[in-house]
């Protein structure tokens, strides 16, 4: 992924992205993890269809909250802490 801008707009897909509880879930397990680890692993772990998962991971990705890593048909996805750090740590300067 490509190193995002941190913009206005971006802040509003950041909250978007948040706002659902299996989004929510992804993030929780993710932040337990100090390393990668593959789409289907949490998808297992958390008990969430590949469809559904393939959903939230594409909108957590495009907030800039997750990084996407692809090996051969397999992708593996961790934490973007700077983001969290840039719009939570610093909310009340980007409203």
């Amino acid at each position: 992924m490509t190193e995002q801008t941190h913009t206005g707009e971006n802040s509003i897909d950041v909250f978007k992205a948040l706002a659902d509880p299996i989004r929510l879930a992804i993030i929780r397990y993710l932040d337990k993890l100090d390393h990668e680890v593959s789409c289907g692993t949490v998808d297992q772990a958390l008990r969430i269809g590949k469809t559904s998962g393939s959903y939230h991971f594409k909108i957590l990705q495009e907030a800039g909250l997750i990084t996407v890593h692809k090996v051969s048909r397999e992708k593996f996805v961790a934490l973007d802490r700077s983001t969290f750090d840039h719009y939570l740590i610093h909310f009340w300067q980007n409203l």
